[in-house]
């Protein structure tokens, strides 16, 4: 089973959210060039306190370059679920995506809602 683009409240799901660190870069060749596709970075909540929290964006979102721990902030942050099940039990697999990630500092001076 899998729910696409499931929208959730960034403030109640995850909290106040730090940059962790940069993940990996999907890439796709296209017309013989190499073009990013996506990107994946480490942030931490303190809401969601087992596991750093994964979120991708976009590759036209660029290269985010934030300090360790430094306060950021989600664009139209949204969740896939895919359940799936090994020897009769449950599992689900939580995939967080944006259209960005901000500094907090630049949230509040862009007026963008998170």
């Amino acid at each position: 089973m899998e729910l696409k683009n499931v929208f959730i409240d960034a403030g109640k799901s995850l909290g106040n959210i730090t940059f962790a660190g940069a993940g990996k870069e999907n890439q796709q060749r296209a017309n013989g060039r190499r073009t990013v596709t996506s990107r994946t970075y480490s942030l931490y909540s303190d809401v969601q306190r087992a596991d750093n929290v994964e979120v991708t964006i976009p590759g036209k979102a660029g290269v985010k370059h934030f300090e360790y721990e430094e306060p950021v902030a989600l664009i139209n942050p949204r969740v896939e679920i895919e359940g799936y099940a090994i020897n009769n039990r449950g599992y689900v697999n939580y995939k967080i995506y944006a259209d960005d990630i901000i500094s907090v500092d630049e949230l509040a001076d862009t007026g963008v809602k998170q």
